[in-house]
């Protein structure tokens, strides 16, 4: 027999031989294994680690917390009514002035030349009509003499008042009571109507401007009380509303409010941030939450309680929202406890571990 033929015989007898070894020694089901296998718990919830609070009744204020500046009551760039050469200057800058108070002349020669004219002449212009009325009595004037020197008489004194209006206006005097900034000219500089001479602020009172969101616009009304704070005073200042924006912002959706502050003893200045609060409800005895242990779903609003070691839903009705707490007015009770972390991740039944409870 050819010797690659017994080879290939041999190779499958052996083959044969390993195939028979391993069927015989392969186990057979395990029927305990089986069983242990099936009573092997699969899905088994792992326990949360959440924080919880004991619901307690409590005064809830409504407050609103936004930015604002101070302003002046009254400010304006003061010059000039007319061009000229500035001859004195009378004021020194930060310093208080008063109503009416003289702060820079400019040069008036010419005109008050033009004054002293004028009033020589007048006592001539009434002796005319004086004499003219006396013959006119007598009838031996006609009335249209006598009218004529009358017009005379009142042109000049005409003239006269419109040169005093113009020295008038070569005097620069303050229009309110306030604070005048640090002068822009010097003395003997030319000005003219468009030179700002010094800027003039009115401090008392202050202005307080804001603006509110516009879900609070029919809330906020003149008379409305608040308080500000201004960085570097531990204080906090009182002030009302007087006045609110006629529209609300198309851009920013907001209503600008104005304020005053009476700023008695000007020991603030405009031009500073404020950090303003309103206080818009007080409810005594509130059962409140704080927001984030609300959970919105299809339209309703749900808080998960603590009960017997396990999260339970259960659909709240709110009321007010502040910037921490929310009011429920139905739903919970006083001595309710929630859980306030961990809310999107918890379900019906989860088992939960309380980790802090305040």
């Amino acid at each position: 027999m050819d010797k690659r033929i017994k080879w290939g015989i041999i190779v499958v007898i052996g083959a044969g031989v390993i195939a028979l070894g391993i069927h015989t020694f392969t186990p057979g089901k395990n029927e305990e294994l089986e069983a242990a296998e099936k009573q092997v718990p699969t899905g088994k919830s792992k326990a949360l680690n959440v924080n919880a609070k004991i619901l307690k009744p409590h005064l809830l204020t409504d407050q609103l917390f936004v930015s604002g500046k101070l302003m002046p009551d009254e400010e304006v760039d003061l010059s000039f009514e007319t061009s000229g050469k500035i001859t004195s200057i009378d004021f020194t800058g930060g310093s208080f002035v008063s109503k009416g108070q003289l702060l820079a002349k400019v040069n008036d020669s010419q005109l008050q030349a033009q004054l002293k004219r004028l009033e020589a002449q007048m006592p001539l212009a009434e002796d005319r009509v004086f004499r003219q009325n006396a013959l006119l009595q007598r009838d031996a004037v006609s009335k249209e003499a006598y009218e004529q020197v009358k017009t005379e008489l009142a042109t000049l004194n005409a003239d006269i008042e419109n040169v005093k209006a113009n020295i008038a206006m070569t005097e620069l005097r303050a229009p309110f009571d306030g604070i005048i900034g640090l002068r822009q000219v010097s003395l003997g500089a030319y000005a003219s109507p468009t030179t700002v001479i010094a800027k003039l602020t009115k401090i008392t009172p202050l202005k307080v401007e804001f603006a509110v969101p516009e879900r609070y616009a029919r809330e906020i009304k003149k008379g409305t009380n608040l308080i500000f704070k201004i960085e570097g005073r531990l204080e906090a200042f009182n002030s009302q509303v007087y006045a609110t924006e006629s529209r609300i912002n198309e851009e920013t959706h907001t209503l600008t409010v104005r304020a005053l502050y009476p700023n008695r003893n000007g020991e603030l200045l405009p031009g500073r941030y404020a950090d303003i609060e309103l206080k818009q409800k007080e409810i005594q005895n509130a059962i409140a939450i704080p927001s984030e242990a609300i959970v919105p779903e299809m339209g309703k609003n749900k808080v998960f309680l603590y009960r017997s070691g396990v999260a339970e839903p259960v659909d709240v009705e709110i009321g007010i929202r502040t910037e921490a707490e929310v009011q429920i007015l139905k739903g919970l009770s006083a001595g309710d406890t929630i859980l306030t972390s961990g809310t999107l991740q918890l379900r019906t039944g989860m088992p939960v571990i309380l980790d802090q409870i305040d």
